[in-house]
């Protein structure tokens, strides 16, 4: 019964930094980063405050996201700083509270957080980025993406049949395609498979040439195969609606990203951007974790800590975080060393930073 009202006594002290600390965190970044963009859109291309205001709030998930490790470092950092200021904590180590137990519910908050974390960077935020990208260069811009792409990919579905149809380039202006291959799949199994050198858009539909068409057994492989000089493919969606389905890695979801690297890794060519993208959707909510462990531990002061001194110790972790790992996802992307580790050693770093600082504060 005690130690539930200690929980409950630490989850409060915890409480109101986090929340301090998601407000602050993202005023920062909308001060240093959206401000004078969203100032530019309305001088330079006239968009309208309603159409700056949209993109504002479908770039802020993305902001939020970033804040969550940042505030529960802040949260636990300040909460442990005002207990052992106060001396809370000497004493629930005299009333025979290990200083483990003392900090369970913050590591138990920072795990929550991560899981939080995770489902927020993939259900809302790439849907988010999605569209604040169609209304930056659409509404606001009035253009369109690149007109000419490389490695496009087309998904349609029509019942239980599924399409995917991969192009080395694509010319938005010409309505052509090169290099084709046609996926096609019946309740999730593959059953064919053609290939053209190019595609026409043509009075509302796509031409192939110069192809062939192998029938495909998901057990015993490809059954049959034809070539054909030219056919139309069902197919009906225009070149520019073809452009504006091509997202970068960021737009998309980890499904869609695993997809899109099949699909690469076909072609032989580099995934290395596809895969750190997945590998951060990960790796930035479990820093809340991590953030946690060493918020606490830093906190752990013979005499309180003040609450700028709290933010300016917060500002510095967080600053040399991101700053390692904007060096290893670029070497990961880079295709230097793998993106999984790439990705991973801030975290590692972090995971042991706050293992060694909590042992020491329990010694």
């Amino acid at each position: 019964m005690k130690l539930r009202i200690l929980d409950k006594y630490v989850l409060k002290e915890l409480l109101y930094p986090f929340v301090f600390g998601i407000a602050a965190f993202s005023s920062i970044f909308i001060a240093s980063t959206m401000l004078f963009k969203l100032t530019q859109y309305i001088t330079r291309y006239g968009a309208s405050l309603e159409t700056v205001a949209r993109m504002f709030m479908y770039n802020l998930p993305e902001v939020i996201n970033y804040t969550f490790p940042m505030s529960m470092l802040l949260a636990a950092l300040l909460a442990f700083g005002k207990l052992s200021g106060s001396s809370e904590i000497v004493a629930m180590k005299s009333g025979g509270i290990s200083y483990y137990r003392i900090v369970t519910p913050v590591v138990i908050v920072g795990f929550l957080v991560s899981m939080f974390s995770l489902v927020w960077a993939e259900k809302v935020v790439p849907q988010c980025k999605a569209k604040a990208a169609y209304i930056l260069n659409v509404e606001i811009r009035h253009s369109t993406k690149p007109t000419t792409q490389e490695h496009i990919i087309i998904k349609t579905f029509k019942g239980d049949h599924q399409s995917l149809t991969y192009a080395t380039s694509f010319d938005e202006k010409k309505g052509l395609m090169k290099g084709i291959t046609i996926e096609e799949f019946e309740k999730g199994k593959i059953n064919r498979i053609q290939t053209a050198k190019e595609g026409l858009w043509e009075n509302g539909s796509w031409r192939i040439r110069d192809g062939k068409i192998f029938q495909i057994d998901s057990e015993e492989g490809v059954q049959s195969s034809a070539s054909f000089k030219e056919q139309y493919i069902p197919l009906d969606l225009h070149p520019r609606q073809i452009s504006w389905q091509q997202k970068d890695p960021e737009e998309m979801t980890i499904a869609e990203l695993k997809e899109n690297i099949r699909v690469l890794e076909k072609q032989k060519l580099s995934t290395a951007r596809q895969w750190c993208e997945i590998y951060m959707r990960i790796n930035i909510p479990l820093a809340s974790l991590f953030f946690a462990m060493i918020g606490a531990a830093l906190g752990t002061q013979k005499q309180r800590t003040s609450s700028s001194i709290g933010l300016g110790i917060s500002i510095i972790v967080i600053f040399i975080y991101y700053a390692v790992m904007t060096l290893t996802t670029g070497l990961g992307k880079g295709g230097v060393i793998h993106p999984l580790i790439a990705c991973a050693i801030p975290n590692i770093l972090c995971a042991g930073i706050g293992a060694y600082l909590l042992h020491k504060k329990n010694a």
